[in-house]
């Protein structure tokens, strides 16, 4: 009777550690989406250094790292392991990602932690865009809010300026609106 109980606990638990899948976007434009599935100790390991963070700035840190982490195991399961930084480098390598793959596939991966309550001090807000002469969007990025009781602090989480695996670029928002970027 006893394995019994056991047995039934072990299988109730199981339900309620589960993996994650989120569509990742690539082919520019979000022409392709692939299921990427995320195992629960992947999530344990982003939760543990989402964690660590003691406040808005030092998530920021850590975010930028954890998203990177996210993008690699992406890329074991993906073409896009062979997305590098911007649009060039890349050439014409199966699974390269524009900023509207990036962007699109960066929120939902920041949804996913914000669902799992791993984001304390941001929020997730929708992709913006940084113009031409005010008018032409030629750049998106996710955008994260810090929660504040004052003035809302607004970031950009960019994974399109880095290459795969490697941690997003996070920047304030209107300096990345300016042109700012990780080499300007």
């Amino acid at each position: 009777m006893r394995h019994w109980w056991a047995a039934l606990l072990l299988g109730l638990a199981g339900f309620a550690i589960a993996d994650e899948s989120v569509r990742v976007c690539h082919g520019y434009g979000c022409l392709v989406q692939t299921r990427i599935r995320y195992t629960e100790g992947q999530l344990g390991q982003v939760r543990r250094m989402l964690f660590a963070a003691v406040d808005a700035a030092s998530e920021r840190k850590i975010l930028g790292e954890a998203v990177g982490r996210l993008y690699g195991w992406a890329g074991e399961q993906s073409e896009i392991h062979g997305d590098r930084g911007g649009n060039y480098a890349d050439d014409n390598a199966s699974g390269k990602m524009d900023c509207i793959d990036h962007s699109t596939s960066t929120t939902r991966l920041l949804r996913l932690l914000t669902a799992r309550g791993y984001l304390r001090w941001h929020r997730v807000l929708e992709p913006e865009a940084r113009n031409f002469a005010g008018l032409i969007p030629v750049h998106w990025s996710a955008v994260i809010e810090e929660k504040t009781n004052g003035e809302p602090a607004l970031f950009v989480v960019d994974s399109w300026f880095v290459d795969n695996g490697q941690p997003a670029v996070i920047l304030p928002l209107d300096e990345w609106k300016k042109g700012a970027g990780p080499d300007v």
